[in-house]
């Protein structure tokens, strides 16, 4: 290739050359004007051994057309391809910022930044993958932080394309690289960059897929949650040898502060058996942003702490009465119900009680009593009441999250009720939902950070909705959906049924667990007793 100064104000096409952006093993890049669309855009020229290599060049040519399909806000786009004198470029977007190499900078990086680029990232190359396209070169230096603090995936397509090297590893294996920079693949003693992010089957020059993508990512958010790469080395010999067959120092050694999930997603991300590592770049991005929802959780609970007062009053509430105070575990199948049906399939013991809402309702709280030890028979204080909204639309079917911190409900939005979130203290409401179909509200998850709640739309079927904000998700066809104390699963009835069923978190692995007589009434709340084995069943008839 010519001088890279020497092209700065000629014409390549319909491109003409302003400045010098960079350049590396995969070529140089300009800033040049798109003259024809008025535009600004990064025109990349190939290596000499890409563009004079007829195989290479319409491999690159596949590669990129179909890199360009990927139309996804974290991918940087393609626009353009095309061949002068010999020099074969590719035309892609213009970005305003720094490479995830530089923002890293040896640094661990604050667990926001890391969870919110890591998101992206996994997004990504989940649509890379989708498309059957392979990046094969996942590396901080590949990805760019725009100014708006986004990830941008550089370079989809071209990591096939650079001619294979062969790289002597500890044991004389022969190891394919494809695709990397030769600035980082050089003497023994040489600072050794891309070979650190290789998966162990790319070290061993197999066949990848998609699983090869992840085990990289995981390196990159490795270095973004501790500063330093999980195999190091002075040789690329060294690197391999621990990628292939050592483990990586613990990143809650490197960097206390993180929270023990995400070791446990980096754990699960690095696994040298591929078949052992996630299975797709969605199922990482599932667990980044589980990990960031309940790590902003977190942060909206601290905040709420003044809501004791609140719970307070409950408490005075139950223990004010004599009746109420003594209701236990022998009272709680009150009224004219059926005998007790028992299950003996790991769930333990069903006690089913169809009684009167008045008289559930009672039993409620008096188990509330009865779970926190407020025993007493005479309140030990006047109760006070506080109020906390001064909302000026119906608030139905209110629900209290287990830690008395939130409070979720439903309150109508042209017509349609919707569900509501908002802290105990007080505060402004968050809408949750705004779709169609009447809201019910179920119960909170047993950690609070999700709502389970019905939605009438013509079938009897069940959703949940992060606490914080986010997409619905539909879970299960019932209603009534409560969660297990444990966190494994939910359990929920089913309109012209009276069973319960036990599911996933997800909705999956559904299996009916108890059914009631036929002369008992539908089932309204399911309940789960703090020891794990038991479910408090509260039935109400048409009234």
């Amino acid at each position: 290739m010519a001088d890279p100064d020497s092209l700065i104000g000629q014409t390549f096409s319909h491109y003409r050359i302003l400045e010098k952006l960079g350049g590396g093993g995969m070529g140089v890049v300009y800033k040049a004007e798109d003259t024809r669309l008025h535009r600004f855009v990064a025109l990349k020229f190939l290596p000499e051994n890409v563009a004079k290599d007829p195989q290479a060049l319409a491999r690159f040519e596949r590669e990129a057309q179909a890199a360009s399909a990927l139309n996804h806000p974290n991918i940087c786009t393609i626009h353009d391809i095309g061949d002068q004198d010999g020099q074969a470029f590719i035309a892609m977007e213009l970005l305003d910022g720094a490479t995830l190499k530089h923002r890293i900078g040896a640094r661990p990086m604050e667990l926001e930044t890391l969870l919110s680029l890591g998101i992206e990232i996994a997004e990504a190359l989940d649509a890379a993958h989708s498309k059957g396209i392979v990046h094969r070169d996942i590396k901080p230096a590949n990805i760019f932080v725009t100014d708006r603090g986004h990830a941008k995936v550089l370079d989809f397509g071209l990591a096939k394309v650079g001619a294979a090297k062969t790289v002597v590893g500890p044991a004389g294996d022969s190891m394919a690289t494809v695709g990397v920079d030769t600035e980082q693949l050089t003497s023994p003693g040489s600072t050794l960059g891309t070979i650190a992010y290789m998966s162990p089957e790319q070290v061993r020059g197999k066949e990848l897929d998609a699983r090869s993508d992840i085990f990289s990512f995981g390196v990159v958010l490795y270095e973004m949650a501790t500063g330093t790469l999980p195999f190091r080395g002075e040789t690329s010999g060294v690197i391999s040898e621990a990628i292939l067959n050592r483990p990586f120092a613990t990143p809650l050694k490197l960097n206390p502060g993180l929270p023990p999930k995400l070791e446990d997603i980096l754990n699960k991300a690095l696994e040298k058996d591929r078949d052992l590592r996630y299975r797709s770049a969605a199922d990482i991005e599932t667990d980044l942003k589980r990990l960031r929802r309940d790590t902003d959780s977190g942060r909206l609970l601290a905040s709420g702490s003044g809501s004791a007062q609140v719970v307070g009053a409950v408490a005075n509430a139950g223990s004010a009465s004599a009746p109420v105070s003594a209701v236990g575990p022998s009272a709680i199948a009150a009224g004219s119900a059926p005998a007790a049906t028992t299950t003996d399939k790991g769930k333990g013991k069903i006690y089913g009680a169809a009684a009167a809402m008045a008289i559930a309702a009672l039993g409620l709280v008096g188990f509330a009593a009865y779970h926190y030890g407020a025993g007493a028979k005479t309140a030990s204080a006047p109760m006070k009441v506080t109020q906390i909204s001064h909302w000026d639309k119906p608030m139905n079917l209110a629900r209290l999250s287990p830690d008395g911190h939130t409070v979720a409900f439903v309150s109508p939005v042209g017509g349609i009720s919707q569900v509501f979130v908002m802290l105990a203290t007080g505060g402004e409401p968050l809408q949750l939902t705004s779709d169609e179909g009447d809201k019910y509200i179920s119960s909170f998850s047993p950690d609070g950070t999700e709502i389970y709640y019905q939605r009438q739309s013509g079938r009897d079927e069940s959703w949940m909705v992060p606490t914080l904000g986010g997409k619905p998700t539909r879970l299960v066809s019932g209603h009534a959906v409560t969660g297990s104390l444990d966190g494994s699963g939910i359990y929920f009835t089913r309109s012209g049924t009276r069973a319960v069923f036990r599911a996933s978190v997800s909705g999956l692995g559904e299996e009916k667990v108890v059914e009631m007589e036929a002369t008992a009434l539908p089932i309204a709340r399911i309940l789960p007793f703090p020891d794990g084995k038991h479910l408090l069943l509260a039935g109400r008839d048409a009234g």
